[in-house]
């Protein structure tokens, strides 16, 4: 048992290594080879929608760190499991190991943009794995020269001190690759060093009326550090502003190329917006409400001409990532914008730095393309996108969705006038009223907030007489069409969810 557990010791410290090194090397010339985030990426490509929404469900906008961990699990009991079986079955360990790194290998060559050149870290990551496991499990069986002593203690302490040794040099290797990787650093200086211009048109001030004070009601526009983020980026892309570059491609008369200072120099105009993802589910988080700067859309469209038998634009990011947006949603009045600035700062680097669509009225898997290079007119009979690829619906306009924030879901009240208070949004159409059931009895009416724009949510409260014992309460929302939400229970997949938000609570 011993040996076993030695063994694998051997086995989890080599892979340390290797994957050390590959991080090294991604970091300093191979920017998109790094093992863990290509095999990440890959692992992201190849999960059914059911799995993401079910983690997303669970671990919210934590689902990468969550996957990096799952990652790094993984290749800790890899690794074990090739020291055990090198240590019975010579040389099939170091034959694991090698699979491995074509994984990773294979994972960096089918990237979006990937090249021969990204396999190297994993081909790295592989070589130096190998080495290390033939030396280590060389080492516990004691056959190295230098083995002294009858009992082995010498031999079993020379083992240890290597293999601890092996293990901490490629976490730090890994470690110092991931600090100086894919020049993160260099675009957070820029955006810290870059103020944004004053805007040409403001936003209309936030009404007076637009907010309750309740404690626990959503604030009404959202801090960035609480805006939500699901993408499929596990390593944030690190664009210099001078090196961005924006290209109008596809069907369309004459093709457009922007620079970033080129963008800034158009007269950019303020809106408020709510964003919504959607894997939300009733009664989700996966939702916020900022202030945004940036230039519209439509007039950059406008330059190119999109031809007549357009009626989808293909956007790209950075990262490969693409969206597909009806045409008609980027040249009509709303304010459909490539933004540079958010809640009066530059875009965080995570919700797109430098530049990031927002489109109102739709869902961000086919609209909120962040790091974005290229848009590419084209048609929906003949390109397809990252999330239609997997089974999501092509066009996702966000559907009328409300809310119950305050009291909290099984939280206990005390008897009395309670304030049952949310949130309900039906981007670019509006809300019109929300109304309240308590125990399944008529619908009460609330009281919205005034309204922002079509564009944004309303924040809306009931003043409960609640009695003592266990009551449920739903709430549901009617948009400026007259259109009351609907009941009817449906899962995120393949436009978003749909159903009333129900919450239980107990009443003291």
């Amino acid at each position: 048992m011993r040996a076993f557990w030695r063994a694998a010791a051997a086995g989890a410290a080599s892979v340390a290594a290797g994957v050390g090194a590959a991080e090294i090397v991604s970091a300093i010339g191979v920017q998109d080879g790094s093992p863990i985030l290509v095999v990440g990426s890959l692992v992201i490509d190849l999960t059914p929608a059911w799995l993401k929404n079910a983690v997303i469900g669970v671990f919210g906008t934590g689902d990468k760190t969550f996957l990096i961990v799952s990652l790094a699990v993984v290749l800790v009991v890899g690794g074990g499991l090739a020291g055990w079986v090198e240590l019975r079955r010579p040389p099939l360990g170091r034959v694991l190991i090698g699979v491995g790194g074509v994984v990773g290998a294979f994972a960096a060559i089918t990237r979006s943009g990937g090249g021969i050149v990204d396999v190297l870290p994993s081909a790295l990551a592989a070589l130096v794995g190998i080495l290390f496991l033939g030396w280590l499990i060389g080492l516990l069986r004691g056959t190295e020269p230098t083995r002294v002593a009858p009992n082995g203690a010498v031999s079993r302490r020379r083992f240890v001190t290597a293999a601890t040794g092996t293990a901490l040099g490629g976490i730090l290797a890994a470690v110092v690759g991931q600090v100086i990787a894919s020049g993160y650093r260099a675009a957070a200086a820029a955006r810290a060093a870059f103020h944004l211009p004053k805007p040409a048109v403001t936003a209309p001030p936030v009404p007076a009326g637009a907010s309750f004070d309740i404690a626990g009601l959503s604030p009404i526009v959202t801090p960035n550090a609480d805006f939500y983020r699901i993408d499929t980026a596990l390593q944030i892309p690190g664009i210099q502003p001078q090196d961005w570059r924006l290209k109008i491609t596809g069907m369309v008369e004459t093709e457009v190329e922007l620079t970033f200072a080129q963008l800034l120099a158009l007269p950019l105009e303020e809106s408020i917006t709510t964003l919504t993802c959607v894997s939300n589910e009733v009664g989700g988080d996966l939702i916020s409400n900022a202030l945004w700067l940036g230039y519209p859309i439509r007039h950059l469209l406008a330059r190119a001409k999109p031809s007549a038998d357009a009626d989808m634009v293909l956007s790209h990011s950075q990262d490969g990532w693409t969206a597909g947006t009806p045409l008609t949603a980027l040249t009509d009045e709303r304010n459909a914008i490539l933004a540079v600035g958010m809640n009066g700062q530059p875009l965080p680097l995570e919700h797109g730095y430098p530049v990031r669509m927002v489109v109102p009225g739709l869902y961000g898997y086919v609209s909120a393309t962040k790091w974005v290079v290229e848009l590419e007119v084209t048609r929906f009979d003949k390109a397809t996108s990252y999330w239609t690829d997997r089974g999501w619906s092509e066009r996702g306009p966000v559907k009328l969705e409300s809310r119950i924030d305050v009291p909290a879901d099984g939280r206990q009240v005390k008897a009395g006038t309670v304030a049952v208070a949310g949130v309900a949004w039906s981007q670019h159409v509006g809300v019109s009223a929300v109304h309240v059931q308590i125990d399944g009895g008529d619908w009460q009416q609330a009281t919205l907030a005034d309204a922002i724009s079509v564009d944004t949510w309303r924040q809306w409260k009931y003043a409960w007489d609640a009695t003592p014992g266990s009551h449920t309460i739903k709430v549901r929302a009617t948009d400026a069409h007259g259109t009351v939400q609907t009941a009817k229970v449906q899962d995120v997949v393949p436009d978003g969810a749909t159903g009333l938000h129900t919450i239980s609570v107990t009443v003291a």
